[in-house]
């Protein structure tokens, strides 16, 4: 494919891409809600010749763009839902939507795909197999990328390997980050019901306290970090809600904490599935209590495919030069977009959006979260470049 043409239509889509990132922001959309974010990628891929498929995974969009040359299959996945948060930005474009707001940047990742696929629907003649665009919803709930693959989005067409990328506040504009191996947490959610006995506070001896046990429960749920996880591994239990009592003198019969659990390794993730459960229990058991643990099974880690990674890392090269070509370190947030990464091999990559102090560069799921917009035409040539070579050179194999 002729590249330099690629990247001078892609160029020419610049002031369009920022401008349907602003539309976005200003209409942000919930997770399992973007009926009207999903109109609009839907109309700007039939304008393009794309065959579009509408209601996957209840309001997620898949484009297929079919090359006039045989290769390889390529799915290139955004994520397009917002946050239940309220923007604090003095912005032109801020939300206009009370109580929600993209305060993670999703609205990039649209707009930046969108100009991807129309730059190549303009050269499908040259394009070698095919690139699926999938626009996936409720990413900020963990739910929208199973449903997505179980409706398809993998198999029709096949799909070899996927490329997905997030702009972050954690870099600077023009810095893009593609590291091989586990990049980002699991993430599942727990929750405990410890059962008791209720009775008056005054008389805690006639009673069985669930608030004490769950306290218990709490403290002793950190031990499993710290004395039976090997150091260098990562991992997180974290408690963040704790319910029980209606009356400061009265002891309730019940109480119920969730959390959630994070690792950067499978094996690891089961094994403290089970030791949660069973330190709840014992603990409860031991002071005369009940506790039922359930987990809410989320997504594995996110681990990129060294072949892949290296893809993009070549591509960042050419767009932001070796200084610009970083390795971010793993992180504990989560992303489903391991689903996809989990079924096929692939790489989910970072672009640096910060500059402060001139654009809003709060942290990301914030009220003032913001991203520089040199971002996305850094996001769209990487992720374009990229796409290329992979459909050029027939595909790539999972190698890790």
């Amino acid at each position: 494919m002729d590249l330099s043409s690629l990247l001078a239509d892609l160029e020419a889509l610049r002031d369009e891409m920022i401008r349907t990132r602003r539309d976005l922001h200003q209409h942000p959309e919930l997770g399992f809600q973007e009926r009207r974010t999903a109109g609009i990628i839907a109309a700007r891929l039939s304008a393009a010749g794309l065959e579009v498929r509408t209601g996957v995974a209840h309001t997620g969009v898949l484009g297929v763009l079919r090359g006039g040359q045989p290769g390889p299959g390529l799915l290139l996945r955004a994520d397009m839902d917002a946050l239940p948060v309220q923007e604090e930005n003095d912005l032109p474009f801020r939300s206009q939507t009370p109580g929600v707001m993209h305060a993670c940047g999703h609205d990039t990742h649209v707009a930046v795909a969108l100009a991807v696929a129309q730059t190549l629907a303009r050269h499908r003649d040259a394009l070698p197999g095919t690139i699926t665009f999938a626009f996936q919803p409720a990413e900020e709930i963990i739910s929208g990328a199973r449903p997505m693959i179980e409706q398809g989005a993998l198999d029709n067409p096949p799909v070899q390997a996927t490329l997905a990328f997030h702009v972050t506040t954690e870099l600077p504009v023009g810095q893009v980050s593609a590291r091989a191996g586990a990049i980002m947490a699991s993430a599942d959610r727990f929750e405990i019901v410890v059962r008791g006995t209720g009775g008056h506070g005054a008389y805690p001896h006639r009673s069985v306290d669930p608030i004490l046990v769950g306290s218990e429960i709490v403290v002793a749920l950190q031990l499993l970090v710290s004395r039976e996880v090997n150091p260098i591994d990562p991992a997180v239990v974290t408690i963040g809600m704790f319910h029980a009592g209606t009356a400061f003198n009265i002891i309730p019969p019940e109480a119920r904490l969730a959390g959630t659990l994070r690792t950067l390794d499978q094996e690891l993730r089961a094994r403290l599935q089970q030791r949660i459960g069973e330190l709840a229990s014992g603990i409860a058991a031991s002071l005369r209590a009940q506790a039922e643990v359930a987990f809410d099974v989320g997504c594995p880690p996110v681990v990129n495919d060294p072949a892949m990674a290296a893809l993009v890392r070549r591509a960042a090269l050419a767009v932001v030069g070796e200084a610009g070509t970083v390795e971010r370190e793993p992180q504990m947030g989560a992303d489903d977009m391991a689903l996809f990464l989990e079924a096929r091999p692939g790489c989910y990559f970072f672009v640096g959006g910060a500059n402060p102090p001139y654009v809003p560069s709060g942290p990301h799921h914030s009220p003032q979260f913001g991203v520089d917009e040199a971002s996305l035409p850094i996001a769209a040539e990487v992720l374009l470049r990229a796409a290329v070579e992979h459909q050029e050179r027939g595909g790539a194999k999972r190698t890790g």
